[in-house]
């Protein structure tokens, strides 16, 4: 069940890109619209299927690959991948809809948007680590190309940077992978009996930092983020959505699925220092954002800002707040999803993205009214504001680390103020005042382009009315993510998160530089 969700796609790049010239034109779109479509079916069908009640890996696949380099083709998904391989589906559904239907190319165009989607979703089932790195490698391919080839004015140069930090982070990555199998002493790159290992706490660490620096390139987390503003401004709107949606995911995955998973030890050691990289990232991303006066770059430095809260989430190292990790990759993937097809809506009808020069969209006669509306719902979303799907994860986030790393949480909570500061400006520079002259006479907006931001919105809401239709799927797992690797660092047991407003938050295990911190008291 799970390879269909790796091969479908890829025949399906191959065959757009083997249809005849003459009518590659009009039916590349709707063969990759119809794969997209049927990924999105089929993950439904998968997530209908699966036991939210059962820790573990589901729908499991083995099959010896390479023997000699212990390389096995082992899929599976848990209550930690299923929410991401849902939200990969749905916004290459969306990415496809709102690519320009008059595109150059369209043939390579769409397989790549295709291939791209093998390398995420590949990369979120695979439990082999060398196989996770084949497809984390994959998705660098494709998305070179895409701005490379459909991108802004400066687009070589932001490729060639996207491909140059990648690059880098998958050596790191790759170098951790190999020094865990080498001191393991096991004969395969199997997630779980690398699981059951314990190293000496220097090795694990030294591997750890590996994998930090590797995966905070992808996230990324300051002062590895230059090359994700650059990246976003170049790429067109479903490649920005593609980017900051999933893609970008992949990264706070890996630090979930192995940081966590196979370095426990180190992970609880090093966390202090990790929560305070959170909290510098948070602020420094909210405050860039601050100054920009490209609406793009406004979106994309907000997204190093509400990444870090995942780091946050993640070196507190509770049930809570690791739960809060998911909902957050997701709640992030959503938002930032819609402020991108919003601002790309924006850049097509006026011709700008300058926060300078717009003004006065929100005009309901001659302006961008529904546009204007669903960005000040996206804003609220980003900013944190109840009864939104941005508001669960980040109360979450906070409320599970707060106990552990008080500091880090208040100047965490400081950079979420800052969020209504930035897109608060944005909104009412871009969308309030009188409307220019020469944007008086807009294009209007076809429903085609309002389909998926009115989609995006309403699963906002939806989530933020009813988190556990997100929450149920992770719990669980999120319970045997961190498991006893000795005495003193078994994980706490917990209430359930219906009651998460009166359960006590307790660390895994406190380094020796923390000194314990009490239960909040009701």
């Amino acid at each position: 069940m799970l390879s269909v969700l790796i091969w479908v796609p890829l025949v399906g790049a191959i065959l757009i890109s083997l249809l005849p010239d003459k009518p590659a034109t009009s039916l590349a779109r709707p063969v990759a619209l119809t794969v997209a479509l049927g990924l999105l079916v089929w993950t439904t069908v998968l997530g209908v299927q699966f036991d939210p009640g059962q820790p573990g890996m589901q729908f499991t696949e083995y099959l010896v690959w390479i023997e000699t380099i212990g390389l096995n083709y082992h899929l599976g998904v848990d209550g930690l991948s299923l929410p991401l391989l849902c939200l990969n589906a749905l916004l290459t559904v969306i990415a496809i809809w709102s690519s320009d239907r008059t595109i150059l190319r369209p043939r390579f165009y769409y397989a790549l948007i295709l291939l791209l989607n093998v390398g995420v979703s590949g990369a979120f089932l695979a439990q082999d680590l060398l196989l996770f790195f084949l497809f984390y490698e994959l998705e660098l391919i494709p998305l070179y190309f895409l701005i490379i080839i459909w991108g802004g004015p400066q687009r070589g140069y932001a490729a060639t940077k996207f491909l140059i930090y990648t690059a880098i982070s998958g050596a790191l990555i790759l170098a951790s992978f190999l020094g865990v199998v080498w001191l393991s002493g096991v004969s395969s790159f199997d997630y779980e009996p690398l699981r059951s290992q314990t190293l000496p706490l220097g090795a694990q660490t030294i591997l750890l930092i590996g994998l930090l620096l590797g995966f905070g390139i992808k996230i990324p987390f300051f002062p590895l983020h230059t090359w994700l503003p650059d990246a976003h401004v170049e790429a067109s709107t479903p490649v920005s959505v593609l980017l900051a949606g999933v893609l970008l995911k992949v990264g706070t995955y890996g630090l979930l699925r192995f940081g966590v998973g196979l370095f426990l030890d180190a992970w609880v050691y090093l966390a202090p220092w990790l929560a305070g990289w959170a909290a510098v990232s948070a602020l420094y991303g909210a405050s860039c954002a601050i100054a920009q006066q490209d609406m793009k770059k406004v979106v994309a430095y907000s997204s190093i800002a509400h990444m870090a809260f995942i780091l946050l989430g993640a070196s507190a190292t509770t049930r809570l707040s690791l739960l809060a990790t998911v909902c957050q990759m997701v709640s992030h993937g959503l938002i930032s999803a819609l402020l991108f097809l919003l601002v790309g809506v924006v850049a097509k009808k006026t011709g700008s993205r300058d926060v300078n020069y717009l003004r006065g969209l929100l005009n309901p006669e001659k302006g961008l009214p529904l546009i204007g509306s669903l960005m000040i719902l996206g804003v609220m979303a980003g900013a944190g504001i109840p009864g939104m799907v941005g508001f669960v994860a980040e109360f979450l986030i906070f409320r599970g680390s707060f106990p552990i790393f008080p500091v880090q949480t208040l100047l965490c909570m400081v950079g979420t103020g800052l969020t209504a500061v930035y897109f608060l400006l944005m909104i009412n520079r871009v969308f309030f005042g009188r409307l220019p002259v020469e944007l008086a006479n807009l294009p209007r907006v076809q429903w085609g382009d309002r389909l998926p931001s009115v989609a995006l919105a309403l699963l906002i809401i939806a989530l933020g009315i009813q988190p556990n239709w997100l929450i149920r799927w992770s719990e669980p797992q999120i319970a045997t993510l961190v498991t006893d690797y000795g005495q003193g660092k078994a994980l706490r047991e917990s209430l359930p998160i219906a009651a998460v407003l009166n359960a006590p938050n307790v660390p895994v295990a406190v380094p020796p530089s923390v000194l314990p911190v009490a239960p909040i008291e009701n």
